[in-house]
């Protein structure tokens, strides 16, 4: 299993990376890319939608189920990953590559609160 250490992450299986303007980028772990399988669907937010934490925010849609993307922090939706509408297949090439959205957080220091890559791995019980 796939899980940067340089990256927080969420029970519910969101990845998280503080960016260097103050904004946070989101996606779905390998984890949670592989149980679901062949993505044939990306529901993305509104760019200016405020979330609080553990909002659903987005929805991504495999051939085996469709799953809600929750925000792991409140913030506001600044960014969404347009190329992902017509590719969702990019989530199972690169998970970590092909985030969903970036949010504005309306605390940074929220994002300490969020798993670690270890706590991450013994969450899902995976080594």
């Amino acid at each position: 299993m796939n899980v940067p250490a340089d990256l927080h992450y969420t029970e519910s299986h969101e990845w998280v990376r503080r960016e260097g303007d103050g904004t946070a980028t989101v996606g779905i772990t390998d984890h949670a890319q592989a149980a679901l399988g062949d993505l044939v669907y990306v529901e993305l937010p509104a760019v200016g939608r405020k979330v609080k934490a553990r909002d659903a925010v987005a929805v991504v849609e495999s051939v085996k189920a469709a799953s809600d993307v929750y925000a792991p922090i409140a913030g506001e939706i600044v960014a969404v990953n347009e190329a992902l509408k017509s590719a969702p297949e990019q989530v199972n090439a690169d998970a970590y590559g092909a985030w969903l959205y970036k949010l504005k957080p309306d605390d940074a220091g929220a994002i300490d609160s969020l798993l670690g890559a270890d706590a991450y791995v013994a969450s899902v019980g995976e080594a």
